[in-house]
């Protein structure tokens, strides 16, 4: 469980009791590459967080999929909005190698509030830091340019370029396959 307390205390700010209970009601599973971990219309009924692997989280319209994220080690893996709310999802989450993924029912989470006195607090911080990363990404979108995106995204992960589809980053980076392609060649 070592991984796991990691990634915990990356996440949230935690004492060494708080952090042996929450660790506690996570479980570890291993998910194949092409299986899901969420489909859109299902209940998000569990959070994630991968250990090891890739994970697509994507959205499926009528014309083409629309990649929002790939998660690597240390990602999160819900849909937030129907983990809070109890609304069907809107993201497939979608192996994209074989992964190892610690997990959390939404029950076990919310069991938390009788075991962990602060974890109001501890769950609200987390809440904020979910958005907060919502945010920066949108920000980037409207900011930054599409080289200033690629870019930033080669500085951070570097690892994606070798190991996942460029239709995949395309999309995530909001651009077209063409495009990512065009500044490839033009930075390498």
């Amino acid at each position: 469980m070592p991984g796991l307390e990691h990634f915990l205390k990356t996440y949230l700010e935690l004492t060494p009791p708080e952090l042996e209970v929450i660790a506690k009601r996570f479980r570890h599973i291993a998910l194949e590459k092409g299986a899901f971990f969420l489909q859109t219309g299902a209940f998000s009924d569990r959070l994630g967080i991968v250990e090891q692997g890739l994970v697509r989280i994507f959205l499926q319209t009528e014309d083409k999929e629309v990649t929002q994220w790939i998660s690597t080690a240390g990602g999160l893996l819900t849909d937030l909005t129907g983990f809070v709310f109890g609304s069907p999802a809107r993201w497939n989450m979608q192996a994209l190698s074989d992964c190892s993924l610690w997990v959390i029912e939404k029950e076990a989470y919310y069991s938390l509030e009788s075991e962990v006195p602060r974890f109001h607090h501890i769950d609200r911080r987390f809440v904020a830091r979910c958005f907060s990363t919502l945010e920066d990404r949108i920000f980037s979108h409207l900011h930054m340019s599409a080289e200033e995106r690629y870019q930033y995204m080669f500085e951070r992960q570097p690892q994606l370029f070798n190991q996942v589809p460029l239709q995949y980053l395309a999309s995530m980076l909001g651009m077209t396959p063409e495009t990512l392609s065009r500044l490839r060649k033009k930075i390498i």
